[in-house]
C-alpha cells in the first residue's frame, strides 16, 4: 500500500488525522524505477501495539485501498480508514477519512479530494489540484477555502515519493531525503521525510504471513525493510532539528505494494495486519 504506502508507503495513504493526529500520506503505487506498479486492492486491520504515555488504552480499525492506472494515463488511489481510538474515562473518537487522488507518471500533475469526519462533528474537506511548471508548482485549492499558491519545484508528490523509495532501494541506497506534498491537512502542507531503507528480505522469508506473501503475483518479488519520518518542514525550517511528526516503517514490494504496517504517532504506535488483497486487472499502455 504505497501512495506511502497515501501509500502512497504509495505508499500507499494512511492518515494520522483519522486519530485526530494529523495526516499521513502512505504512497501506495508509483512507477517504480525498472517496472509497472501491481492495480491491486488491500484491507488492513488497525490496532494498539504500544502506548508510551498511557494517553491510549485501544485503537482499532481498518483502511481499504484500491489502486489502479499505468505509466500512460497516470494513477489513482482511493482509500478509507475508519478507526476509533479510546483515550480512557469514556473519551472515545471515531473517524472516518476519506481520499481520492490521480498523480500522472512523470510527477507533473496531482488531484486531490480529502474528507474526514470526526465523531458528529461536520466533515473537514480538501479539494485541490498541483502543477509542476519549472522550478515550482503552482497549487490551487478550491476547499477549505479558495486560495493559489506556489511550492518549491524540489517537492516531490506522494505517488513520485514511493517511485524515488524504490528506486533509492534497487541502487542499494540506504538513505533517501525527500519533501513531500499530498493536500492533507488545509492543503497547505508540506512534510520533509527522512527515509531509511533496509536489505532485501529474502523471499522465502515472512515473520507474519499474510494474503501478499502467498499471492502468486509477488512470489518473486523484492521488497525492503522501509521507515518513513515525517517532520513538518515550516517548524523545522524555524526550529532546526526536530522529532518527527510520526514515522512509518512497513516492508515495501518492487512493484508498490506495502505490507506490516507500523505507525507511530510518537505517543502511541499502530500495527496494520493486510487482511485481504486482491489483484485487479489493468490496462496496458499502447
Amino acid at each position: 500500500m504505497v501512495h506511502l504506502f497515501r501509500t502512497s508507503l504509495g505508499v500507499m495513504a494512511l492518515a494520522a488525522a483519522s486519530l485526530g493526529l494529523g495526516d499521513l500520506a502512505l504512497g501506495g503505487a508509483a512507477q517504480a524505477a525498472n517496472g509497472p506498479f501491481l492495480a491491486h486492492q488491500a484491507l488492513y486491520d488497525l490496532s494498539l501495539v504500544k502506548s508510551r504515555s498511557n494517553s491510549v488504552n485501544s485503537a482499532r480499525g481498518r483502511i481499504l485501498y484500491n489502486f489502479t492506472g499505468s505509466s500512460c494515463e497516470g494513477y489513482t488511489s482511493e482509500f478509507r480508514q475508519v478507526s476509533e481510538l479510546d483515550s480512557g474515562e469514556g473519551k472515545v473518537t471515531l473517524s472516518d477519512l476519506r481520499s481520492n487522488s490521480w498523480e500522472d507518471a512523470a510527477g507533473k500533475s496531482y488531484r486531490f479530494k480529502i474528507e474526514t469526519r470526526m465523531n458528529e462533528a461536520d466533515a473537514g474537506r480538501v479539494d485541490g489540484s498541483a502543477e509542476r511548471d519549472g522550478d515550482h508548482i503552482n497549487v490551487k485549492l478550491k476547499l477549505p477555502a479558495p486560495k493559489s499558491f506556489t511550492l518549491d519545484g524540489k517537492i516531490v508528490f506522494p505517488t513520485e515519493q514511493i517511485q524515488r523509495i524504490i528506486g533509492a532501494a534497487k541502487d542499494g541506497k540506504s538513505l533517501l531525503e525527500l519533501s513531500v506534498y499530498d493536500g492533507s491537512d488545509d492543503g497547505q502542507k508540506v512534510y520533509n521525510t527522512l527515509t531509511v531503507i533496509g536489505q532485501p528480505i529474502p523471499t522465502d522469508r515472512a515473520a507474519s504471513p499474510d494474503p501478499s506473501t502467498s499471492d502468486e503475483h509477488m512470489k518473486s518479488l523484492k521488497r525492503w525493510p522501509v521507515t518513513v519520518s515525517y517532520f513538518d518542514r515550516e517548524a523545522q525550517q524555524k526550529e532546526g532539528e526536530q522529532t518527527p511528526v510520526y514515522a512509518m516503517s512497513f516492508e515495501l514490494y518492487e512493484n508498490g505494494v506495502s505490507r506490516q504496517l507500523m505507525l507511530d504517532y510518537n505517543d502511541f504506535v499502530i500495527s496494520g495486519a493486510m487482511g485481504k488483497f486482491d489483484v485487479k486487472d489493468s490496462k496496458p499502455c499502447n
